[in-house]
């Protein structure tokens, strides 16, 4: 009984490899039985064609100057022609097992290209919003209000009373010279208090009461966070000495760390969506106030700051957020699903949908990735399809036939003006070769401002300038990176 079960388990798993197997044949032979269009010429029109040189789709960097068999494989050579076609200009398969093979077809798009980042950051202190408190003149702690580094202080908060005696002798000097009446003299000993560091508010005091006033109450400028507090009752303070520093809240940075490969979508001024666990349902907006010019090594990181209104007071330093920065091209930019997209390592390509049944690869530039969607820059028009899903397949099956990728055109110089990018800088240290620079933003090439090191052209560029000369710099795209072109001294400068 036992025999007879894997006897008939094992006729069964046969049947069903056969059929598998035979329908994969049929559907090759179906594809196969496509005739292409280099085909069905006739072969004078394919003399006329000129042909380049013949070369195997395996190895085809080796070019051959006659046709023949090749020497690595067991296959034809196949012909390489001056208008960029070959022999297989294009795949062809029957529209019947499209759906079969799993192909779907997305179309050439124009619009406006919105992406967004997801990053995260910190809250810092806004370094800008900073009072210092410091003593006018030289005097005595007689008391200390009662605070500490971390209080949250209201404007005009008393810190400090200080004894000043210099004060209370050109006081009492005043008040003499007010009662007898003298008006040169009365003047002299008020401007004699103002330069003694006296306040305006303190010296109209002491003309209307008639009292001496030794006492100056050292008061915060600006509500916010005390930082410091280097005073003690009974202690002798010198004039200028820091005895505070109060940071203000009214505002706050929002440091965080993008990547350096989506830096070039960053500009200052866009907008940005943070999120706090703190404040779970809360969306705050911000701006990028900064693109900070140092990388981090060791992340591949450029700091951004975002600054955020904290009119209430409740964002505090050290609160972490998702962050999410919108940024929004300018102009129309033509997309594709990001799946249409073949990334060889060497170069991009999409499988072009020619007509019905042919499909040929194209090579393309690309640009922005985002939900899904990716900008391309070159090599496609509005309105054509690509193939979104089984262009794997269709490329594979080119490479066997030796189709070839119809391929960007190139600039013919890259130093033509269309291709320099111009930005402002100042030289941080020049020689024949090269020259450092501490750059602002490169805007056409998305560069946020940073200091590095370019080379230059032409070692002339470098006669009449030195280190610290602010300069407008042209810069060109090379195989070896970017290359100072033009660099200018800016007017004003001796």
């Amino acid at each position: 009984m036992n025999t007879r079960i894997w006897k008939t388990a094992v006729l069964t798993g046969l049947s069903v490899a056969l059929g598998i197997a035979g329908g994969y044949w049929f559907s090759q032979q179906r594809i196969n039985a496509m005739p292409d269009a280099a085909a069905e010429q006739s072969p004078k029109m394919q003399d006329e064609r000129k042909v380049l040189y013949w070369y195997d789709p395996m190895v085809p960097q080796q070019k051959f100057d006659k046709p023949g068999k090749s020497p690595f494989m067991d296959m034809q050579l196949v012909p390489q022609y001056a208008d960029g076609a070959t022999t297989g200009g294009a795949i062809s398969i029957d529209p019947g097992l499209t759906q079969n093979l799993g192909l779907r077809l997305a179309t050439v798009t124009h619009g406006v290209f919105t992406s967004s980042l997801d990053v995260v950051g910190v809250l810092a202190f806004n370094e800008r919003d900073v009072a210092v408190i410091q003593t006018r003149t030289a005097g005595f702690v007689e008391r200390v209000y009662a605070h500490a580094p971390g209080d949250v202080l209201k404007a005009n908060a008393p810190l400090a009373d200080i004894l000043v005696p210099e004060w209370a002798a050109a006081q009492e000097e005043f008040l003499a010279l007010k009662r007898n009446g003298d008006a040169g003299l009365l003047a002299a000993a008020r401007q004699r208090m103002r330069l003694t560091g006296m306040p305006a508010t303190l010296i109209t005091q002491v003309e209307r009461s008639g009292k001496v006033q030794p006492i100056l109450t050292l008061t915060s400028p600006i509500s916010g966070v005390l930082q410091e507090l280097d005073v003690r009752t009974g202690m002798t303070v010198a004039a200028g000495e820091t005895l505070a520093r109060v940071n203000g809240l009214s505002s706050v940075w929002l440091a965080v760390a993008v990547p350096e490969s989506q830096t070039g979508s960053i500009i200052v001024g866009q907008t940005v969506e943070a999120r706090f666990a703190a404040f779970p349902g809360t969306v705050l907006s911000g701006t990028v106030s900064a693109i900070l010019p140092e990388t981090n090594v060791d992340s591949r990181t450029v700091r951004v700051r975002v600054e955020l209104p904290n009119p209430d007071g409740r964002l505090r330093p050290g609160l972490s957020a998702q962050v999410r920065l919108n940024h929004t091209t300018e102009h129309s930019v033509l997309w594709v699903p990001s799946e249409a997209v073949i990334r060889t390592g060497r170069r991009t390509l999409v499988m072009l949908v020619e007509d019905a049944g042919r499909y040929h690869p194209v090579e393309v530039q690309v640009g922005q990735e985002n939900d899904g969607k990716t900008a391309i820059l070159k090599g496609l028009q509005e309105g054509q399809q690509v193939v979104s899903s089984g262009q794997f397949l269709l490329d594979s099956e080119a490479s066997l036939k030796g189709i070839v990728a119809s391929t960007l055109e190139m600039p013919a110089s890259p130093t033509a003006a269309s291709a320099l990018h111009e930005a402002e800088g100042q030289i941080v240290e020049i020689n024949s070769k090269d020259v450092t620079l501490a750059h602002g933003p490169f805007k056409t090439l998305g560069m946020p401002g940073m200091t590095m090191t370019f080379a230059l052209a032409n070692p002339a560029l470098m006669q009449g300038l030195q280190s610290g000369d602010k300069v407008r710099v042209s810069v060109s795209q090379t195989d070896d990176g970017l290359r100072v072109e033009r660099l200018e001294k800016l007017g004003g400068q001796p």
